[in-house]
Parts: structure tokens; sequence; C-alpha cells
């Protein structure tokens, strides 16, 4: 029988590992902080979102940062990565939700409980799926234009793959949460909303994603100069 020994990771692999990391953490807070939504009032214009919103701009600059060094492969391998362990989030949840209740003055309440960990099934659903597509999406748009630019215009391949592939995002998480579920879960108080309003709904959140998208792209910059100088590593070829 075979024996693993004692390795040691390269600076290249553990770069990778906290990336990884990085990226299954970010899907998690935002699941779990996404039953908070904030409004900002800009004068003429109020930004209203789901506090989830906080982690995507690290998950941006993670898929893009992976894609580039480590390759579309392992791009995906990370977003599946992420989104089991979302599941597996959502399962232990349950779970812990359903266990019988200690009624005790030192413990909390089950509905505090639920109320901040018991977010709809639905939308936590939703928008692991949404995640997952939107996730693979912007690893093949990334490394389409990479093949046509090759390895210039890297503020192209990394805005412009997440701007298209977070409007499907923003579709998908709207439509499922708020219009197919309802409509298949049914149930008082769960009306599914009309199509329009699907789509206006998307479109605010999308907005919101695509002026972050544009204001992180000097971070891919940076990103890659950080890469560079601390780690020795080049961009791989167009894949």
């Amino acid at each position: 029988m075979a024996h693993l020994e004692s390795q040691y990771l390269s600076r290249q692999a553990n770069l990778f590992t906290w990336l990884t990391s990085a990226s299954v953490a970010c899907l998690v807070i935002a699941n779990v902080i996404g039953v908070k939504l904030f409004s900002y009032d800009l004068g003429s214009f109020k930004v209203e979102h789901t506090a989830g919103m906080l982690t995507f701009p690290i998950t941006f600059l993670i898929t893009d940062l992976i894609n580039e060094y480590y390759g579309s492969k392992a791009a995906r391998r990370v977003a599946i990565i992420s989104f089991v362990m979302g599941l597996l989030v959502f399962a232990v949840i349950r779970i812990a939700q359903s266990m019988p209740y200690l009624d005790a003055p030192f413990n909390v309440s089950q509905q505090a409980f639920d109320q901040i960990l018991g977010s709809s099934a639905g939308m936590y659903l939703a928008s692991m799926t949404a995640f997952l597509i939107g996730s693979l999406a912007d690893i093949t748009l990334f490394g389409w234009i990479k093949r046509l630019t090759g390895t210039k215009y890297v503020w192209l391949r990394a805005t412009g793959s997440t701007v298209v592939s977070q409007m499907l995002d923003s579709f998908v998480v709207t439509y499922l949460a708020f219009s197919l579920f309802r409509r298949v879960g049914g149930g008082a108080g769960a009306e599914p909303m009309p199509f329009d309003a699907v789509l206006k709904t998307a479109a605010t959140g999308y907005i919101l994603k695509f002026v972050i998208s544009l204001a992180l792209t000097p971070a891919i910059y940076a990103g890659r100069a950080m890469i560079r100088k601390y780690f020795n590593m080049q961009p791989l070829p167009p894949e």
C-alpha cells in the first residue's frame, strides 16, 4: 500500500490554496449576510440592494486572477468547489434549524436563529445557482477574449467578462427567487413576480455590479503586480 509523505507546497500552490479558500468564504458570507438589505440615498438616485453585494468585488478579483495565472480548468474547479461548499453550509444550517430547541434563558431564541440564518430556501438556492452560472460564463468569456487579444488588454478580458456574466447572474437570481420558485412552491404571500418586474429588479442589481466592475479595474493590475513580485509568476498564454 502506498503512503503519502509530507510535501512542501510551493508559493504558487499556497497562493492557489488561499485564493480558493477566499472564494469559498466569499460565497458563504454573501449568502449569510444577504438577508439584510441596505439603502443609500445619492440624491436623485437611491441604491438599494442586499448586503451580500459586499463580497462581490473580492469574488470578481479572485476569479480573474485564478483564470489569468492558473487557467480556465483551475478557475472552473474553484467555482464548483465554492458551489458545493455553499450547498454543504445550506444543508448544515437546515439540520441545525430542525434540531429540538432547548428552552433556557441563556439560549438564543429559535426565532432569532431562524431570522438570521434561516433565509428562504428558494433565495439561497437561487443565489447559488446564479453564482455557478455566472462564474462559468465569466471564465468562458475571459478565455475567449484572451484568445482573441493574447496577453494584451487585461482590462478588456477582466472587466468585459465580468460585465457580461453579471448580467446573466442578476437575471438568473431574480427570476429564480422571485418568479420560478414562487410558481413551483406556491403558498400564501408568495405571488410570482411579473416578468417585466423581474427585468426591472435584475437591471437595478446589474447597474450596481457594472459600476463596481469598472471601478475595480485598477485592482486587477495591482493584483497582477503583487503576484509577479511576491510569487514570481507570469500569466498563462491563451488556452
